[in-house]
């Protein structure tokens, strides 16, 4: 079977024809420099990097693992050299500002570099994803004197960072946490605590790691209200060890050769990052990032599950099929993506990965122009749909990323339940990102509960309005008309349980509770018909290239038999705000 190979065709076509994103660059200042021959060139050179260095390393790094004796860890072979080539490549300045010595690209094309790293080798690529993250988090939040000191060893990726926040006793409750922070008379801190499942907590490919650590002050307030966020260096200036130490990694079902560390704080030296007490608002910085970059994993596993899939159903022959394509010869077997319960899981990998594609690159592309849009009001807007999707990208995704995984899987039947293919990983691997970084269930909660019903100005609305309005462009044409009608539809419906949902919780507050999973997987399955509609609509009159006839194949699968599960989600949330859930004995 052949490697995985970046669909640039596809990424071209998001970011050149869906998205039109070389136009809006060109008005903003800090972004005109770059231009379609810029982005293809950049996603070229990502691709072979992506191809050709780490995703030989994935299946070997899965097997060897990482390796823990006397406080150290050894990442696989061939990882340290690897990331020096990330580093000799510039990639981790990507979408750092130039003043920082970054290259000051778009978010988005960062995205889709992200997307290609987690689909070749997800373990490799866990050391690199939080880089950007914390580059916001120092850049907004840290003094002067501490962004002069960490911030270009990140941009150049001398220094990987990490974050550090769940303890044995705290995993998404952060309010539980007991790890403290005893001031100094040098304006230091004394950071004492144990961490958990912190990935890349120690490893092998840079000599110093810096850790960002949410700690206590003393007399800080009980819960989450008192947390302070921590700059905890491993190495300190004079080249001396902080007092930080690794004790264990993780042996875990996937992401093998990704170091997930128990990491214990002994008096180690840490500085104040942000304000006191506030550490959450300066670490949602870097976690928004985080689930966005989280969000592409799920759509790297899914691309790949999908080239998997598709490339063994050309090769394997079982059956003789029930209707064959025209002019292909009678065989006494036919390729198993002729039948027709093959084409149905090939049709939703392709439909899946594409369409996650172009609502993943939405995202970026809205934290571009949040940042870099010449209009004020347009980068509000930008900021508020952005702020609004991200739960949803990186709880949807995830879950598509193991979804389609396991479909890719029944494609192989027995083949793909063991190693000899690279499907069972890809599967484990993908099952991980559905918990970290604030489990699916949180998204689900953060999106229903403070995105919408807590937020007086709510981007609901707004959101809903730009999918009608593509609707109303697509009936224009009949072919179109059905679905814009039951996308139109379904976004009434929507928007109409929110005042259900206000009305029950008045009396049930933990309505909203049991309705907030289903509510984000119906909010979900329109955006991505919204994305399909809108590929429709820009694809029409061009079906003689085969990418553009393959968005209208697509788009047509996805409203027969995607779209329709929105009313499923739709029943799930009213039938949550009418039933409650009993409580299980203890």
């Amino acid at each position: 079977m052949e490697q995985y190979q970046a669909p640039l065709n596809d990424m071209r076509y998001v970011i050149e024809d869906w998205l039109k994103a070389p136009a809006a660059w060109a008005q903003m200042p800090l972004l005109q420099h770059v231009d379609s021959a810029l982005a293809e060139q950049v996603l070229k050179e990502a691709a072979r990097f992506a191809s050709g260095v780490i995703a030989p390393l994935n299946v070997k790094g899965d097997r060897q693992g990482c390796r823990f004796a006397e406080g150290r860890v050894q990442s696989p072979d061939g990882f340290p050299a690897a990331y020096q080539a990330f580093v000799e490549g510039g990639w981790p300045a990507l979408a750092a500002r130039t003043e920082d010595g970054g290259q000051g690209l778009p978010q988005l094309l960062n995205t889709a570099v992200l997307e290609m790293l987690y689909a070749c080798n997800h373990a490799w690529a866990m050391y690199t994803g939080i880089a950007h993250g914390a580059y916001e988090c120092l850049k907004h939040h840290a003094p002067e004197w501490l962004r002069q000191r960490y911030l270009p060893g990140i941009v150049s990726g001398e220094i990987l960072p990490t974050m550090c926040l769940s303890e044995p006793q705290a995993g998404s409750d952060v309010g539980l946490l007991r790890t403290r922070a005893e001031p100094n008379d040098d304006g230091s801190h004394r950071i004492s605590g144990n961490k958990i499942f912190a990935s890349g907590g120690e490893h092998d490919l840079t000599e110093n790691i810096l850790h960002l650590v949410l700690a206590r002050l003393p007399d800080a307030p009980a819960g989450s209200r008192g947390i302070s966020l921590f700059v905890v260096p491993k190495l300190l200036d004079d080249g001396s060890r902080n007092a930080v130490y690794c004790d264990g990694i993780e042996h875990k079902m996937g992401i093998r050769a990704s170091a997930t560390c128990a990491l214990r704080f002994d008096g180690a030296h840490g500085w104040l990052l942000g304000k006191a007490n506030q550490g959450l608002a300066a670490m949602f910085v870097m976690m928004n990032s985080a689930r966005l970059y989280v969000g592409m994993q799920g759509l790297g596993h899914a691309e790949a599950a999908w080239q998997s899939a598709m490339g063994y159903a050309a090769e394997r022959r079982q059956m003789r099929a029930v209707k064959r394509p025209a002019g292909s010869p009678t065989a006494e077997a036919d390729p198993i993506h002729y039948h027709p319960a093959m084409r149905h899981t090939l049709l939703s990998l392709r439909a899946h990965s594409e369409g996650m594609r172009m609502l993943g690159y939405w995202v970026a592309h809205l934290l571009d122009q949040s940042e870099h849009a010449a209009d004020p009001e347009q980068r509000q807007q930008s900021t508020g749909l952005a702020t609004l999707l991200t739960p949803l990208v990186k709880a949807y995704f995830t879950e598509q990323g193991f979804q389609q995984a396991s479909a890719a899987l029944q494609v192989f039947g027995g083949y793909g339940y063991s190693q000899e293919y690279p499907i069972e990983q890809t599967l484990r691997d993908s099952r991980i990102a559905m918990i970290y970084e604030g489990t699916n269930e949180i998204q689900a909660n953060d999106l229903l509960l403070r995105k919408v019903l807590r937020n007086p100005s709510s981007d609901l609305p707004t959101l809903l309005a730009l999918y009608r309005e593509e609707a109303s462009l697509a009936s224009e044409n009949p072919t179109w008309s059905e679905a814009a009608g039951s996308l139109i539809e379904q976004c009434d419906q929507l928007e109409q349980i929110i005042g259900e949902i206000r009305q029950t919780e008045a009396q049930d507050p933990e309505a909203p509770y049991r309705s907030a999973g289903d509510f984000l997987h119906w909010l979900a399955v329109l955006s991505l018909g919204y994305v399909w509609l809108r590929a429709a609509r820009v694809s029409h009159g061009r079906e003689d290239d085969p990418i553009h006839a393959s968005k209208q194949e697509s788009a047509r699968y996805y409203f027969s038999f995607c779209l329709p599960k929105a009313k499923h989600h739709a029943t799930l949330v009213k039938a949550g705000l009418t039933t409650t859930l009993p409580f299980l004995a203890d």
